[in-house]
Protein backbone atom coordinates (compact mmCIF):
# COMPACT_ATOMS: atom_id res chain seq x y z
CA UNK A 1 0.00 0.00 0.00
CA UNK A 2 1.38 3.68 -0.98
CA UNK A 3 2.32 5.74 1.98
CA UNK A 4 0.22 8.52 2.27
CA UNK A 5 2.24 11.68 2.99
CA UNK A 6 -0.34 14.22 4.55
CA UNK A 7 -1.31 11.73 7.02
CA UNK A 8 2.34 10.66 7.76
CA UNK A 9 2.95 14.90 8.14
CA UNK A 10 -0.44 15.45 10.68
CA UNK A 11 0.91 12.21 12.64
CA UNK A 12 4.26 13.74 13.10
CA UNK A 13 2.59 16.80 14.03
CA UNK A 14 0.30 15.23 17.19
CA UNK A 15 3.69 13.81 18.00
CA UNK A 16 5.30 17.11 18.00
CA UNK A 17 2.52 18.51 19.83
CA UNK A 18 2.80 15.53 22.35
CA UNK A 19 5.89 16.13 23.07
CA UNK A 20 5.99 20.11 23.70
CA UNK A 21 3.10 18.78 26.11
CA UNK A 22 4.70 16.76 27.93
CA UNK A 23 8.24 18.18 28.48
CA UNK A 24 8.46 19.91 31.79
CA UNK A 25 8.99 22.96 29.88
CA UNK A 26 7.70 26.75 29.46
CA UNK A 27 6.52 25.93 25.97
CA UNK A 28 4.08 23.48 27.52
CA UNK A 29 1.03 25.46 28.51
CA UNK A 30 0.99 28.07 25.87
CA UNK A 31 1.29 24.94 23.12
CA UNK A 32 -0.89 22.56 24.33
CA UNK A 33 -4.08 22.11 22.78
CA UNK A 34 -3.32 25.08 19.91
CA UNK A 35 -5.96 24.46 18.07
CA UNK A 36 -8.74 24.94 20.16
CA UNK A 37 -9.45 22.27 23.21
CA UNK A 38 -8.80 19.52 21.76
CA UNK A 39 -5.21 17.67 22.35
CA UNK A 40 -3.12 15.86 19.97
CA UNK A 41 -3.63 12.27 21.56
CA UNK A 42 -7.33 12.95 19.95
CA UNK A 43 -5.67 13.82 17.02
CA UNK A 44 -3.11 10.55 16.92
CA UNK A 45 -5.61 8.27 18.06
CA UNK A 46 -8.47 8.97 15.15
CA UNK A 47 -5.57 8.86 12.68
CA UNK A 48 -4.42 6.02 14.00
CA UNK A 49 -7.80 4.01 14.14
CA UNK A 50 -8.25 5.64 10.29
CA UNK A 51 -5.15 4.15 9.00
CA UNK A 52 -5.77 0.68 10.72
CA UNK A 53 -8.76 0.98 8.99
CA UNK A 54 -7.28 1.19 5.59
CA UNK A 55 -4.65 -1.08 6.19
CA UNK A 56 -6.01 -3.96 7.48
CA UNK A 57 -9.45 -3.27 5.60
CA UNK A 58 -7.85 -3.71 2.11
CA UNK A 59 -6.14 -7.04 3.72
CA UNK A 60 -9.19 -8.06 4.50
CA UNK A 61 -10.74 -7.10 1.23
CA UNK A 62 -7.64 -9.07 -0.77
CA UNK A 63 -6.34 -12.06 1.89
CA UNK A 64 -9.43 -12.44 3.93
CA UNK A 65 -10.58 -11.70 7.16
CA UNK A 66 -8.54 -14.52 8.61
CA UNK A 67 -4.80 -12.70 7.27
CA UNK A 68 -6.56 -9.22 8.82
CA UNK A 69 -7.19 -10.67 11.81
CA UNK A 70 -3.84 -12.22 12.58
CA UNK A 71 -2.06 -8.95 11.22
CA UNK A 72 -4.14 -7.01 13.68
CA UNK A 73 -2.64 -9.45 16.98
CA UNK A 74 0.97 -9.12 15.61
CA UNK A 75 0.84 -5.48 15.41
CA UNK A 76 -1.21 -5.81 19.18
CA UNK A 77 2.13 -7.63 20.11
CA UNK A 78 4.25 -5.77 18.69
CA UNK A 79 2.58 -2.61 20.48
CA UNK A 80 2.86 -4.26 23.62
CA UNK A 81 6.24 -5.60 23.62
CA UNK A 82 6.82 -1.51 23.26
CA UNK A 83 4.73 -0.77 26.10
CA UNK A 84 6.57 -3.58 28.26
CA UNK A 85 9.63 -2.11 27.18
CA UNK A 86 8.78 1.49 28.31
CA UNK A 87 7.07 0.20 31.54
CA UNK A 88 10.31 -1.59 32.82
CA UNK A 89 12.14 1.58 32.05
CA UNK A 90 10.09 3.41 33.91
CA UNK A 91 10.37 0.66 36.94
CA UNK A 92 14.50 0.64 36.42
CA UNK A 93 16.19 3.48 34.89
CA UNK A 94 13.97 6.47 35.96
CA UNK A 95 12.98 4.98 39.34
CA UNK A 96 16.57 4.98 39.96
CA UNK A 97 17.60 8.32 39.18
CA UNK A 98 14.48 9.59 40.61
CA UNK A 99 14.81 8.14 43.90
CA UNK A 100 18.66 8.73 43.88
CA UNK A 101 18.49 12.47 42.72
CA UNK A 102 15.30 12.74 45.40
CA UNK A 103 12.93 14.04 42.61
CA UNK A 104 9.45 14.23 43.84
CA UNK A 105 7.98 14.14 40.12
CA UNK A 106 9.37 10.93 39.85
CA UNK A 107 8.11 9.54 43.32
CA UNK A 108 4.74 11.31 42.48
CA UNK A 109 4.35 9.62 39.04
CA UNK A 110 5.23 6.31 40.60
CA UNK A 111 3.82 6.67 43.90
CA UNK A 112 2.05 3.61 43.55
CA UNK A 113 4.82 0.96 41.93
CA UNK A 114 7.38 2.51 45.03
CA UNK A 115 4.37 1.09 47.76
CA UNK A 116 3.89 -2.24 46.24
CA UNK A 117 6.65 -3.14 43.37
CA UNK A 118 5.66 -6.82 42.81
CA UNK A 119 1.31 -6.05 42.55
CA UNK A 120 2.38 -3.26 40.52
CA UNK A 121 5.00 -5.00 37.95
CA UNK A 122 2.33 -7.53 37.25
CA UNK A 123 -0.54 -5.30 37.00
CA UNK A 124 1.30 -3.11 34.44
CA UNK A 125 2.36 -6.18 32.34
CA UNK A 126 -1.69 -7.06 32.50
CA UNK A 127 -2.31 -3.36 31.19
CA UNK A 128 -4.82 -2.86 34.63
CA UNK A 129 -1.68 -0.45 36.43
CA UNK A 130 -1.12 2.57 33.94
CA UNK A 131 0.76 5.23 35.09
CA UNK A 132 0.88 9.05 34.07
CA UNK A 133 2.27 9.25 30.69
CA UNK A 134 2.56 5.55 30.28
CA UNK A 135 -1.59 5.26 29.27
CA UNK A 136 -1.91 5.52 25.54
CA UNK A 137 -0.45 2.45 24.67
CA UNK A 138 -2.28 0.03 26.71
CA UNK A 139 -6.02 1.70 25.39
CA UNK A 140 -4.60 1.08 21.94
CA UNK A 141 -3.37 -2.13 22.33
CA UNK A 142 -7.16 -3.05 23.81
CA UNK A 143 -8.46 -1.26 20.60
CA UNK A 144 -5.87 -3.10 18.15
CA UNK A 145 -6.88 -6.42 20.21
CA UNK A 146 -10.86 -5.77 19.72
CA UNK A 147 -10.29 -4.48 15.90
CA UNK A 148 -10.48 -7.51 14.33
CA UNK A 149 -14.31 -8.25 14.88
CA UNK A 150 -15.15 -5.10 14.57
CA UNK A 151 -13.85 -4.45 11.17
CA UNK A 152 -14.79 -8.33 10.31
CA UNK A 153 -18.88 -6.78 11.38
CA UNK A 154 -18.12 -3.61 9.75
CA UNK A 155 -17.22 -5.04 6.23
CA UNK A 156 -20.01 -7.14 5.98
CA UNK A 157 -23.02 -5.95 7.48
CA UNK A 158 -22.33 -2.49 7.61
CA UNK A 159 -21.19 -0.16 10.40
CA UNK A 160 -24.72 0.93 11.78
CA UNK A 161 -24.96 -1.31 14.55
CA UNK A 162 -21.29 -1.05 15.09
CA UNK A 163 -21.16 3.40 15.69
CA UNK A 164 -24.59 2.89 17.24
CA UNK A 165 -23.26 0.70 19.90
CA UNK A 166 -19.91 2.70 20.27
CA UNK A 167 -21.88 6.02 20.93
CA UNK A 168 -23.99 3.74 23.30
CA UNK A 169 -20.69 3.17 25.41
CA UNK A 170 -19.60 6.94 25.01
CA UNK A 171 -22.56 8.22 26.51
CA UNK A 172 -22.12 5.46 29.59
CA UNK A 173 -19.37 6.08 30.12
CA UNK A 174 -20.19 9.83 30.64
CA UNK A 175 -22.34 8.60 33.99
CA UNK A 176 -19.89 6.55 35.26
CA UNK A 177 -19.69 2.98 33.54
CA UNK A 178 -16.06 3.06 33.72
CA UNK A 179 -16.78 3.15 37.60
CA UNK A 180 -19.08 0.83 37.58
CA UNK A 181 -17.40 -1.60 35.33
CA UNK A 182 -14.29 -1.03 38.07
CA UNK A 183 -16.21 -1.77 40.89
CA UNK A 184 -17.87 -4.56 39.81
CA UNK A 185 -14.19 -6.29 39.24
CA UNK A 186 -13.04 -5.01 42.07
CA UNK A 187 -15.78 -7.22 43.92
CA UNK A 188 -16.18 -10.14 41.91
CA UNK A 189 -11.80 -10.18 42.05
CA UNK A 190 -10.58 -8.58 44.86
CA UNK A 191 -8.03 -5.93 42.68
CA UNK A 192 -6.10 -3.99 44.28
CA UNK A 193 -5.13 -1.41 42.05
CA UNK A 194 -6.71 1.67 42.87
CA UNK A 195 -9.52 3.28 40.65
CA UNK A 196 -6.58 6.38 39.86
CA UNK A 197 -4.43 3.97 38.70
CA UNK A 198 -5.77 2.32 36.29
CA UNK A 199 -5.11 5.09 33.47
CA UNK A 200 -6.54 8.67 33.30
CA UNK A 201 -8.24 7.94 29.78
CA UNK A 202 -12.08 6.55 30.05
CA UNK A 203 -11.73 3.38 27.63
CA UNK A 204 -15.40 3.44 26.89
CA UNK A 205 -15.25 6.84 25.84
CA UNK A 206 -12.30 6.90 23.91
CA UNK A 207 -13.68 3.52 22.14
CA UNK A 208 -16.35 5.85 20.07
CA UNK A 209 -13.36 7.71 18.53
CA UNK A 210 -11.24 4.65 17.44
CA UNK A 211 -13.95 3.63 16.07
CA UNK A 212 -14.93 6.50 14.01
CA UNK A 213 -11.89 6.51 12.90
CA UNK A 214 -11.70 2.54 12.00
CA UNK A 215 -15.01 3.03 9.94
CA UNK A 216 -13.63 6.03 8.05
CA UNK A 217 -10.23 4.42 6.88
CA UNK A 218 -12.73 1.03 5.90
CA UNK A 219 -14.09 3.19 3.84
CA UNK A 220 -11.26 4.29 1.63
CA UNK A 221 -11.07 0.27 0.79
CA UNK A 222 -14.51 0.24 -1.11
CA UNK A 223 -14.77 -0.19 -5.36
CA UNK A 224 -15.40 3.37 -5.80
CA UNK A 225 -15.16 5.20 -2.48
CA UNK A 226 -17.54 8.38 -2.17
CA UNK A 227 -15.49 11.58 -1.01
CA UNK A 228 -15.72 12.68 2.44
CA UNK A 229 -18.30 15.80 2.24
CA UNK A 230 -20.01 17.62 4.51
CA UNK A 231 -23.46 19.59 3.49
CA UNK A 232 -23.15 23.48 3.48
CA UNK A 233 -25.03 24.02 7.13
CA UNK A 234 -22.35 21.57 8.89
CA UNK A 235 -19.66 23.22 7.09
CA UNK A 236 -20.77 27.00 7.92
CA UNK A 237 -21.52 25.83 12.08
CA UNK A 238 -18.08 23.79 12.19
CA UNK A 239 -16.26 26.35 10.94
CA UNK A 240 -17.60 28.99 13.47
CA UNK A 241 -17.70 26.64 16.04
CA UNK A 242 -13.65 25.74 15.72
CA UNK A 243 -12.74 29.55 15.55
CA UNK A 244 -14.54 30.36 18.47
CA UNK A 245 -12.96 27.53 20.62
CA UNK A 246 -9.33 28.48 19.48
CA UNK A 247 -9.92 32.26 20.43
CA UNK A 248 -11.38 30.95 23.82
CA UNK A 249 -9.21 28.60 24.40
CA UNK A 250 -5.63 31.59 23.74
CA UNK A 251 -7.90 33.97 25.44
CA UNK A 252 -8.95 31.80 28.45
CA UNK A 253 -6.29 30.03 28.99
CA UNK A 254 -6.53 25.50 28.94
CA UNK A 255 -9.41 25.44 31.45
CA UNK A 256 -12.41 27.03 29.58
CA UNK A 257 -14.39 28.14 32.82
CA UNK A 258 -11.32 29.17 34.97
CA UNK A 259 -12.53 27.85 38.15
CA UNK A 260 -16.00 26.22 37.58
CA UNK A 261 -14.94 22.80 38.25
CA UNK A 262 -18.18 21.74 36.96
CA UNK A 263 -18.17 23.20 33.72
CA UNK A 264 -14.77 22.13 32.86
CA UNK A 265 -15.98 18.64 32.96
CA UNK A 266 -18.04 19.51 29.88
CA UNK A 267 -14.48 19.98 27.86
CA UNK A 268 -13.44 17.45 30.15
CA UNK A 269 -9.96 15.40 28.04
CA UNK A 270 -10.35 11.84 29.67
CA UNK A 271 -13.87 11.42 29.10
CA UNK A 272 -14.05 13.02 26.05
CA UNK A 273 -17.29 15.09 26.73
CA UNK A 274 -19.63 16.67 24.92
CA UNK A 275 -18.17 19.90 24.72
CA UNK A 276 -14.89 18.77 23.63
CA UNK A 277 -16.42 15.93 20.77
CA UNK A 278 -17.93 18.95 19.47
CA UNK A 279 -15.06 20.48 18.94
CA UNK A 280 -13.34 18.26 17.61
CA UNK A 281 -16.06 17.46 15.02
CA UNK A 282 -15.75 20.75 13.99
CA UNK A 283 -12.23 21.11 13.20
CA UNK A 284 -12.52 17.46 11.40
CA UNK A 285 -15.26 19.10 8.97
CA UNK A 286 -12.88 22.01 8.47
CA UNK A 287 -9.83 19.81 8.27
CA UNK A 288 -11.35 17.35 5.79
CA UNK A 289 -13.34 20.05 3.51
CA UNK A 290 -10.91 22.61 3.58
CA UNK A 291 -7.16 20.99 3.66
CA UNK A 292 -7.17 19.44 0.76
CA UNK A 293 -6.91 22.87 -0.87
CA UNK A 294 -4.77 23.89 1.84
CA UNK A 295 -1.82 20.98 1.03
CA UNK A 296 -1.74 21.92 -2.78
CA UNK A 297 -0.80 25.52 -1.60
CA UNK A 298 1.70 24.44 1.09
CA UNK A 299 4.99 22.69 0.88
CA UNK A 300 5.76 18.98 2.13
CA UNK A 301 7.29 18.80 5.32
CA UNK A 302 9.78 16.06 5.24
CA UNK A 303 10.64 16.62 9.02
CA UNK A 304 6.84 16.16 9.82
CA UNK A 305 6.16 12.98 7.70
CA UNK A 306 9.21 11.21 8.70
CA UNK A 307 8.07 11.31 12.41
CA UNK A 308 4.35 10.23 11.26
CA UNK A 309 6.25 7.08 8.99
CA UNK A 310 7.37 6.02 12.38
CA UNK A 311 4.89 6.79 14.61
CA UNK A 312 5.63 3.95 17.06
CA UNK A 313 9.40 3.89 17.66
CA UNK A 314 8.64 8.19 17.53
CA UNK A 315 6.04 7.74 20.60
CA UNK A 316 7.74 5.47 22.84
CA UNK A 317 11.05 7.34 22.36
CA UNK A 318 9.13 10.89 23.34
CA UNK A 319 8.70 9.20 26.24
CA UNK A 320 11.69 7.81 27.11
CA UNK A 321 12.56 11.49 26.65
CA UNK A 322 10.39 13.27 28.84
CA UNK A 323 10.58 10.48 31.47
CA UNK A 324 14.30 11.16 31.40
CA UNK A 325 13.80 15.15 31.39
CA UNK A 326 11.45 14.91 34.87
CA UNK A 327 13.94 12.36 36.54
CA UNK A 328 17.04 15.11 36.06
CA UNK A 329 15.03 18.73 35.93
CA UNK A 330 11.77 17.94 37.64
CA UNK A 331 8.50 19.03 36.67
CA UNK A 332 8.52 23.13 37.32
CA UNK A 333 9.91 24.69 34.37
CA UNK A 334 10.63 27.79 36.65
CA UNK A 335 13.30 25.97 38.70
CA UNK A 336 15.81 26.34 35.70
CA UNK A 337 16.41 29.10 33.46
CA UNK A 338 14.97 29.96 29.65
CA UNK A 339 18.24 28.55 28.13
CA UNK A 340 18.03 24.93 29.46
CA UNK A 341 14.13 25.00 28.17
CA UNK A 342 15.59 25.76 24.51
CA UNK A 343 18.10 22.84 24.97
CA UNK A 344 16.10 20.58 26.19
CA UNK A 345 13.52 21.24 23.35
CA UNK A 346 16.50 20.98 20.78
CA UNK A 347 17.98 17.63 22.12
CA UNK A 348 14.47 15.86 22.27
CA UNK A 349 13.70 16.72 19.04
CA UNK A 350 16.63 16.13 17.43
CA UNK A 351 16.87 12.66 19.32
CA UNK A 352 13.21 12.19 17.88
CA UNK A 353 13.75 12.79 14.39
CA UNK A 354 17.01 10.53 14.25
CA UNK A 355 14.75 7.54 16.16
CA UNK A 356 12.91 8.47 13.23
CA UNK A 357 14.98 8.42 10.42
CA UNK A 358 16.74 5.43 11.46
CA UNK A 359 12.80 3.80 11.76
CA UNK A 360 12.50 4.79 8.23
CA UNK A 361 16.09 3.85 6.67
CA UNK A 362 15.30 0.02 8.13
CA UNK A 363 12.03 -0.80 7.07
CA UNK A 364 13.09 0.16 3.68
CA UNK A 365 16.05 -2.03 3.72
CA UNK A 366 13.23 -5.28 5.21
CA UNK A 367 10.94 -4.04 2.38
CA UNK A 368 13.15 -3.80 -0.42
CA UNK A 369 14.85 -7.39 0.94
CA UNK A 370 11.34 -9.01 0.93
CA UNK A 371 11.09 -7.67 -2.70
CA UNK A 372 13.46 -8.97 -4.30
CA UNK A 373 13.54 -12.39 -3.20
CA UNK A 374 16.64 -14.52 -2.83
CA UNK A 375 19.91 -14.14 -5.18
CA UNK A 376 19.47 -16.54 -8.24
CA UNK A 377 21.44 -19.79 -7.67
CA UNK A 378 24.91 -19.85 -9.66
CA UNK A 379 26.21 -22.86 -11.74
CA UNK A 380 28.91 -24.56 -10.13
CA UNK A 381 32.24 -24.98 -11.89
CA UNK A 382 32.35 -28.09 -14.90
CA UNK A 383 28.31 -28.46 -14.13
CA UNK A 384 26.10 -28.40 -17.16
CA UNK A 385 23.60 -25.29 -18.15
CA UNK A 386 21.82 -24.09 -15.41
CA UNK A 387 18.00 -24.56 -14.95
CA UNK A 388 15.93 -20.89 -15.66
CA UNK A 389 15.25 -19.65 -12.74
CA UNK A 390 11.55 -19.60 -11.71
Amino acid sequence: MTRRWELDALRGLMLVLMTVTHLPTRLSSPLGQPFGYVSAAEGFVLLSAYMAGMVYGQMANRKGIDAMRLAFWRRALKVYACHAATLLFLFTVIAAVGLRIDEPAVKDLISYYLAHPLPALLAGLLLIYKPPLLDILPMYILFMLASPWVLAHGLRGGWRTVMAVSLGLWVLAQFGLGQWVYDSTVALTGLAVPFHETGAFSTFSWQFLWILGLWMGASRTEAAPLPFAFPRWAVALAVPVALACMVWRHAVGQAPFLSNASLNLLFDKWLLAPLRLLDLFALMVVTIRFGPALMRRMPRLSALETLGAASLPVFCAHLVVVLLVLAFFGADPAKHPVWLDALVVAASFAALYAVARLTVRLNAHDAAEKTSGPPPRTRAAGAGPSAPPS
